[in-house]
C-alpha cells in the first residue's frame, strides 16, 4: 500500500495529471498521491486496458481524484500518436506530465550490442521527448502546465555498467534545462527528479555491490521508497513550485 501524504491540502484539486509508467514503482506511488490531493490521473503503461471513450460534454469526464488507463509503449511511434489522441479525448485540458517510464540495460560497453543501446534511448529519450511535445502543445493553449522528468542520479555517477541508462537519463537531464527556457513564456514549467537507490523493481536488477556502493555513499545511508519521490514529485506539480523551472533535483539520501 502507497504511503499518500495526508489530505490536508488536496493540492492538486481539479487538475489533470499524465503519468506514464503509473502501474508500478515510482510512478504507482505518484499516481496515487496525485489522486490523493484531487488530481484525475491519466494513466499510462504498457499493456494498459483502453478506458472507454466518453462525450466531450460528459460531467464525469476527469473526474478529481479518478483515474483513466492509456495503453502506451514509448517504443512504438504509433502507440505514442494513439495516447495523445485518447488523452485528448479523455480530458479537457492537460495540467501535469510526469515522465517515469524507462527500461534499463546494464552490461559492460565493449559487450553491449548497439540494438541494446538504440532500445533505451528510444524510450527514454526519444520516446519521452515525443510524448512531451504532444502533451506541451496541449498545455500551451492554456498558458500553464508543469512537466517532470524522472531522471537518475546515475546520470552524473559513471559506474561501469551503466552506460546506455546513465547517458539516456544525462541526455533527458540537459533536455529539462532546454525545455525550460523554451517553454517558460508559454506558461509551462520543465523539472527533473533524480533519484538514487529505491525500493523498485528497477533496483532488484542493479548489480548488488553498485547498489550497496550508491547507498553507502548517501548520507543517510539507506534507500528510498517510491514516495520520497512521489512528494517531491507533488510539490513541483503545484502551484507551491509556480516559480520552480529548468532544476534537477536529487532524492538520493544525500550522494555528495
Amino acid at each position: 500500500m502507497t504511503d499518500v501524504p495526508p489530505d490536508t491540502a488536496r493540492l492538486l484539486d481539479g487538475k489533470v495529471a499524465v503519468v506514464t509508467g503509473a502501474n508500478r514503482g515510482i510512478g504507482a506511488a505518484i499516481a496515487a498521491t496525485y489522486r490523493a490531493h484531487g488530481a484525475h490521473v491519466l494513466a499510462c503503461a504498457r499493456g494498459a486496458e483502453a478506458a472507454p471513450a466518453r462525450a466531450a460534454d460528459d460531467p464525469e469526464r476527469a473526474t478529481p481524484g479518478g483515474m483513466t488507463p492509456i495503453p502506451l509503449d514509448l517504443a512504438d511511434e504509433d502507440s505514442i500518436k494513439a495516447a495523445i489522441k485518447a488523452i485528448r479525448g479523455a480530458a479537457p485540458r492537460v495540467d501535469v506530465l510526469v515522465n517515469n517510464a524507462g527500461v534499463a540495460a546494464g552490461g559492460l560497453f565493449q559487450m553491449t550490442p548497439m540494438a541494446d543501446l538504440r532500445a533505451v534511448f528510444e524510450v527514454n529519450l526519444f520516446g519521452t521527448l515525443a510524448l512531451t511535445q504532444g502533451i506541451t502543445r496541449l498545455m500551451a493553449r492554456n498558458r500553464a502546465g508543469s512537466v517532470i522528468s524522472i531522471t537518475s542520479v546515475v546520470a552524473d555517477i559513471p559506474d561501469p555498467g551503466t552506460l546506455a541508462y546513465g547517458a539516456s537519463k544525462a541526455a533527458l537531464a540537459r533536455a529539462t534545462r532546454s525545455l525550460a527556457t523554451e517553454l517558460g513564456p508559454q506558461g509551462i514549467r520543465v523539472n527533473a527528479i533524480a533519484p538514487g537507490v529505491t525500493e523498485t523493481g528497477m533496483q532488484d536488477r542493479m548489480d548488488p555491490a553498485a547498489r550497496d556502493a550508491l547507498i553507502a555513499a548517501s548520507a543517510l545511508k539507506r534507500a528510498g521508497r517510491p514516495q520520497d519521490v512521489a512528494n517531491l514529485a507533488l510539490v513541483l506539480a503545484s502551484d507551491l513550485s509556480a516559480h520552480i523551472t529548468g532544476q534537477i533535483i536529487r532524492v538520493d539520501g544525500g550522494v555528495v
